[in-house]
């Protein structure tokens, strides 16, 4: 099984956005983060998630457990909904790709549990601010 962390980072005015991913599991131990501009902070956590699982795709796990501190983005993705349609393309393309999976599930954690992949977006923020 693969965990897969996935958070963002957002500041500033524009709102500029980060996101760090870490995996570990199956002999596999991933850091990453990548800057992805002007967005807020929702779809930062959106945009990470999918990240999230496109990364965990390319190591062709069958279970993934993903962990995220934005309560929006894990309720979405257990319900398969979000209201609000600026979220939907992105929730959209996390579903398609976790429907690839064996099993894959996803679950809040506070983010004293999810320090590796807010300090990767942190720190990309940093470096791009």
């Amino acid at each position: 099984m693969l965990e897969v962390f996935v958070d963002a980072a957002s500041a500033g005015t524009p709102q500029v956005s980060a996101i760090g991913v870490f995996i570990r599991g199956e002999g596999h131990v991933i850091h990453w983060s990548e800057y992805v501009g002007e967005m807020d902070n929702h779809t930062a956590e959106f945009t990470a998630l999918v990240k999230g699982l496109e990364l965990a795709k390319e190591l062709s796990p069958q279970l993934i457990s993903i962990k995220s501190d934005s309560q929006v983005t894990v309720d979405a993705f257990e319900r398969r909904f979000i209201k609000n349609p600026k979220f939907k393309p992105l929730l959209e393309r996390a579903l398609e790709i976790g429907d690839q999976f064996e099993y894959c599930f996803i679950k809040w954690i506070p983010d004293s549990q999810n320090r590796a992949a807010d300090a990767l977006a942190r720190t990309e923020l940093r470096a791009h601010k």
